[in-house]
């Protein structure tokens, strides 16, 4: 049941190490992709177009949401 559950994770470790590795590193230490140096060394290794989950804007979700009650 455990291996199930981490199933998908090994297979990504396989496919791409070095990139798993690197993602895994960088998600311990927190670190953020538009953050200087790190977003002008990802633009010169060609990875312009990264998606974050931590990026700066913030989503509705993150906000205070108003309600009314009846």
């Amino acid at each position: 049941m455990f291996l199930s559950e981490l199933s998908p994770v090994i297979q990504e470790l396989l496919k791409q190490p070095l990139a798993f590795t690197s993602g895994f590193c960088s998600g311990l230490l927190r670190l953020d992709l538009n953050d200087e140096p790190l977003a002008s060394w990802l633009n010169k290794q060609g990875f312009s177009n990264f998606d974050s989950n931590n990026s700066n804007h913030k989503s509705n979700q993150d906000q205070p949401q108003s309600i009314t009650i009846e």
